[in-house]
């Protein structure tokens, strides 16, 4: 029998615990939560794309812990606005705004633009202590939605229309989003590849 390996998530969010955990049912892993491991500090997050965020809290996490550590970095990315908000999604409004003064920010800029093209990105870093990693991406397409619908999700769900449902991200269910959001696409591969990835997580632990 293969020895259980601990992974680290790079996030005290226990929902993200709970969805990881899910999908890797069945593999010799514990996942555990930063808020499970004692005081961490906190990692700056100023590169310049999702994939060095991403790279960036993975790395730092598996140095400081000693443990295989996962994160990820996501964003909004609109056509019309040169690709802003970005890396910079959650900061967007100030770093205290709120998903709703987010949005609006957002809708404002937006506001008499015929082009509402847009994408979810997500990029998913697998590292160890030494600073080897693994990278997964997803991305869903989609289009600024007028005026925000729903009451689901979190961040800019609620604007955020995916033109084969007929929905915003906040109107769809759980399962819904999952299967079509850019997570959900990179969290896939991830799980997918799984086996490949214990291999290479043994292959570099000290």
């Amino acid at each position: 029998m293969q020895p259980i390996i601990t992974i680290v998530i790079a996030s005290r969010n226990k929902g993200k615990k709970v969805e990881i955990q899910e999908l890797l049912k069945g593999y010799p892993v514990k996942i555990k939560t930063l808020d499970e491991l004692g005081p961490v500090p906190e990692i700056e997050e100023n590169g310049k794309t999702f994939e060095e965020n991403a790279y960036q809290k993975a790395s730092s996490i598996a140095r400081i812990l000693g443990l295989p550590a996962l994160a990820d970095d996501s964003g909004l990315v609109v056509e019309a606005l040169d690709g802003r908000p970005g890396v910079h999604s959650a900061r967007y409004a100030g770093e205290d705004a709120t998903d709703r003064q987010r949005c609006l920010k957002l809708l404002g800029e937006m506001e008499g633009r015929a082009n509402r093209s847009a994408a979810f990105e997500c990029v998913i870093s697998v590292a160890v202590p030494s600073g080897a990693a693994l990278t997964y991406e997803g991305k869903c397409e989609g289009l600024i939605a007028q005026r925000a619908a729903g009451s689901g999700g979190f961040g800019y769900d609620p604007i955020f229309f995916f033109p084969s449902t007929g929905k915003t991200f906040a109107e769809m269910t759980a399962e819904e989003k999952n299967s079509v959001s850019h997570r959900g696409k990179a969290l896939r591969d991830l799980c997918t590849e799984f086996e490949k990835v214990l291999i290479w997580i043994r292959r570099h632990m000290p």
